[in-house]
This record gives structure tokens, sequence and C-alpha cells, in this order.
């Protein structure tokens, strides 16, 4: 829409009825326009008109970074954005094609079939070589669509047909055929920062044309720092929260002000909203975070992840498997009671659901976060079953095979009573005596020194000592 049209400076009278500024002869079109633009949800009204004045992910488009120089120099073929809502993909893409001065095609993933792209296609190709312009094919939540679907495109990206742009909020390299993000720059868009957040909502109080700028409107401070911090990265939510607030509270009689004080804006958003897939990347990323935390010893930390998916609704059951490995895997023989307090933990979320389980989980991840740790166990059975796939399979020495199997080695000569005689442990001091359990005298658990696993070291010091002493003696008879 032409902004002259509303340039307040120079205001014709108004012999329509349509408002200040509006010609008569433009009255049919420009009223169309109007309503059309005045129905607009505010989150889409104050969507970035020029690149300058998008928000956020300056680690792509700041000054001097990959995206912004091809951008500005016209060299890109195909892009795939992704990242979760609310954080200006589809804006970005219409920006880019402004900037680049192609036309713009906007395609849905949920909505678009094989028919539409191959229409969309054979348009691009038309203007091409009547118009010598380029098409930009932007197609919203690209994963939607269908293998068959994604392949359609791979010639006409080839031939330079269209210059493709795809948007998702699931991880490209897991929801889209890899010869077409083989042939795509993949960029990443993280939640908008607080201050890109306040900006946008500074727009769109102060804005006249797209925001509530003639509005008689104050915000409070502490009603703004909440719409900002609870929309959690995504200006859609802000932006629809901040509108319900604006169009559902009254204004003062006499002044015609509307406060937006902190009362109304907790009541327009109500709960905070959490980017949270249940199979996609906020699932990943917050429970290898979870995990982390307990191994690195941080019980806050690991208590705000946990609490984060508990919030999000992650399946509790999920939360206590994991909880269970880490018992084993990071904290092991330094303290084999945190499997005992895991395990039981898993037991009383199955029995009691929440929101009760919620006291179980967090009794055991302060317990593995705060515990010694040791991952000797864990890395041993990994040496073990690498040597068992790669190397050559040992036989089990004759002492230790069954009477039957014993019985049949005597008898063939593969082995003397020497060779099968198994000496019982509990007949011995300490339950101990010397003898081969395995042939080679390979290593795999090597003890460490933290919490309980140093007692545990200093006995298996003691009966390898025994052990190579013994074999000392052998060979000192021999």
């Amino acid at each position: 829409m032409d902004d002259d049209l509303f340039n307040a400076d120079d205001e014709p009278e108004d012999l329509t009825g349509l408002g200040p500024g509006l010609h008569p002869v433009e009255s049919e079109f420009i009223d169309r326009s109007t309503m059309a633009e005045r129905n607009q949800p505010l989150a889409a009204r104050m969507r970035p008109r020029v690149l300058d004045e998008y928000v956020g992910q300056r680690h792509i488009l700041g000054e001097g970074k990959l995206l912004r120089r091809a951008v500005e120099a016209d060299r890109f073929t195909s892009l795939i954005f992704y990242g979760p809502p609310g954080v200006g993909k589809t804006s970005l893409a219409e920006l880019i094609a402004q900037r680049t001065e192609s036309r713009f095609v906007n395609l849905s993933g949920v909505e678009s079939n094989v028919a539409e792209i191959r229409q969309a296609v054979e348009a691009a190709r038309s203007i091409l070589r009547t118009q010598k312009r380029v098409t930009t094919l932007f197609v919203d939540e690209i994963h939607r669509f269908n293998k068959a679907q994604q392949d359609v495109l791979l010639p006409h990206i080839e031939r330079g047909t269209v210059r493709f742009i795809g948007a998702t909020t699931h991880n490209p390299f897991f929801y889209i055929n890899s010869p077409l993000v083989s042939r795509s720059q993949v960029f990443q868009l993280e939640p908008l920062e607080e201050e890109d957040l306040a900006q946008l909502l500074q727009s769109a109080i102060s804005d006249p044309k797209r925001g509530f700028g003639k509005l008689t409107l104050t915000v409070t401070d502490e009603a703004a720092r909440h719409l900002v911090r609870m929309c959690d990265g995504d200006a859609r939510k802000m932006l629809t929260s901040f509108e319900l607030a604006v169009l559902t509270t009254d204004p003062d009689e006499e002044t015609g002000e509307i406060l937006i004080d902190l009362e109304v804006a907790e009541d327009s958003i109500q709960r905070k909203t959490i980017v949270y897939d249940a199979d996609g990347d906020a699932h990943y990323d917050t429970i290898s975070a979870f995990i982390k935390s307990m191994r690195g010893s941080d019980p806050d930390a690991a208590l705000y992840w946990l609490a984060k998916m508990l919030h999000a609704g992650e399946d509790i059951r999920f939360i206590a498997r994991r909880i269970v490995i880490a018992a084993s895997e990071d904290v092991g023989m330094a303290d084999s009671n945190a499997l005992r307090v895991a395990v039981s933990a898993q037991q009383a979320v199955e029995f009691i659901g929440m929101p009760e389980a919620r006291i179980p989980l967090a009794h055991a991840t302060v317990y593995i976060a705060t515990a010694p740790k040791s991952n000797r166990a864990y890395v041993a059975i990994d040496r073990a079953l690498k040597d068992v796939a790669e190397g050559r399979t040992l036989a089990v020495p004759a002492h230790l095979r069954t009477k039957t199997r014993k019985k049949l080695a005597l008898e063939g000569g593969a082995a003397t009573e020497e060779d099968t005689h198994y000496r019982y442990s509990h007949d011995f001091d300490g339950a101990f005596v010397p003898q081969s359990y395995l042939p080679e005298g390979r290593v795999y658990y090597e003890p460490g020194d933290q919490g309980m696993e140093k007692r545990v070291a200093e006995r298996i010091d003691y009966w390898r000592a025994q052990f190579q002493a013994q074999q000392s003696g052998k060979k000192g008879e021999s």
C-alpha cells in the first residue's frame, strides 16, 4: 500500500466518508485494501517492510555475516531456515525476495500439493523467459511435504528456474530429503532476545499505521517486561497477547486512556509458552542439557531443565529412564546407591503419576547431580564389547567350564586334571584365591578414586597383586 496516501501533511477533504487522505476516484480499491489490512492480526501488520527493520538473528544477518553478504550480493540459490515458531522465518524470506527484486511465491507444506508446485514452477519459467525476472519460491513448513513432493523441486532448483527458500521448525537434516538439503544452505534461526522483543513491542505501541499509535495507550514497564519474558522468544505470541490485551481492555471513560498494567498482561498471556516439540530439537536439546547438568554436578541447572520438561508436558517415564541411565553411566561405582535411588524414583513415577511424580524425580535428580562420579564401569563394558566385536573370540578356560565340558576335555586329551581344577573362592581366606578367569590377562575395568570406588580400587589392586605374585611364583618353579 502506498504510504503517501496517508501523508498527514497533505490531507485532502474527506468526500467519501472513508477517512482523511482518500480520493474519491480511489475509494473502491483503497477501501478494500484498507479493510483487509485492518482485519490482519497485529503480528501480521508488524512484519518488517525492509531488511533494516528486521530484528534478531544477528549471527546470520549482522554486518559481514554470510547470509547478509549473500543477499546483498544477490548470490544465492537455495536456502533453508529452521528454528522455533515466531522468530521471523517467513518475514526473512519475503525481505530477501524484496531485496533481490525477485518475484515472491508462497506455498504451504500443509496445504499445497504437487500440482500447485508444478503450476508455480511453470509460471516462474514463463516469467523468467519473458520478463527476465527470477522467482523466489518459498515453502513454509517444508518438512510437511512428503518425499515425492520434495523431489519435484529438485530439477527446477538445479536448472535455476526458481530460487528456493524453505522454512521448518524441524531439523532439516532429519526431516527433509538429503538431495534437497545438499543443494541448500541451511541457516538456524534462534529464539528472539528480550531486547529484540522489547523493540518490537515498542513499535507496536507507537506505530500509528500498523500498531496502536493512534490510541491513548499506556503500557507499564512491568507489563511490558512480562509480555517479553513470557513469550519465550516468540514474537508472534507476544504481539498476539498484547493485541488481545489492548482490544479487550475498556478505555477510561473520562480520558479515553487504555491502561495495560501487569494484571492485564498476565491475564492476556496467562501461561508461559515453552518452545518444546516432543519429537524435535527442543526435546533432544533439553534432555541433553539435563543429563549433562547431572553429570557436571550442578543440581540447580539439572532441576531447571527438569522443570522445563515437566512444564512442557514431557513424558515422565522418559525422564525417569534417563535418570536411571545416568545413575550407572555417570555415577556408577562411585556410589552404587545412586542406581537404587534412580530405580526407586522410576517405580514411584509409574505408581503415582503427575503432579506428585515431580517430587521423586527431583529427589533422584539431586542425588545423581550431587553424588561422586565415575564412568569407569561404563567405559569398561564398551572396551570389552569392542574386543568381542573386533578381536578373536576367546575360549572359556578349561577350569571354568561345566562339569560335562571338563569331562569331555579330559577324555579327549585336550586338558589335564590341573587344567580343569577350579578352586572355590569361599574355601579361602577373604573369599579370594588367585586364579585366571580370562586368557591373555586383559584389563577392562580400571577403578577411579571418587567416592566408594576408591575402596573398590584398593581391593582390586590387592587381588591383582596376589595374582601377579602367584604367576611369578609359577614362572620361578618352571
